[in-house]
């Protein structure tokens, strides 16, 4: 297991974007899957979004596609997650996580992420 770090949470008005980052220690070109999950004060956490680290495919849950945007610089070892057109209720603390291998069909089943980060805020509010 690694420690995953996010940054990028922020207090931003509705419709406005925000970039969040996560950074993959000992990112390597595994076949791993990197995702964001969020959760909301008082709701369970539910999955965003889900890349590979070497298959090109993503996943998005409903509620953010065509808004959210989920990519990977594998120089950087970091993967972002750039929300455009941001709601109220996407207002959560927002976790990326690793699973030791690709996203599938499965990609919103928590417990096959073994590593996690710490969580960063985002407030969407005017």
């Amino acid at each position: 297991q690694v420690q995953l770090v996010e940054s990028g949470g922020a207090l931003v008005q509705p419709g406005m974007s925000l970039t969040l980052s996560c950074a993959v220690p000992g990112f390597t070109l595994d076949g791993s899957g990197i995702g964001w999950f969020r959760q909301a004060q008082g709701k369970e956490r539910e999955g965003v979004s889900c890349i590979n680290t070497i298959v090109p495919r993503t996943y998005y849950t409903d509620s953010v596609k065509g808004r959210f945007t989920i990519s990977r610089d594998n120089a950087k070892g970091t993967v972002y997650l750039q929300m455009n057109s941001l709601k109220p209720e996407d207002t959560a603390v927002y976790y990326c996580a690793r699973r030791a291998f690709a996203c599938g069909s499965n990609w919103l089943d928590q417990g096959l992420f073994d590593s996690w980060g710490q969580g960063t805020q985002v407030t969407v509010s005017s």
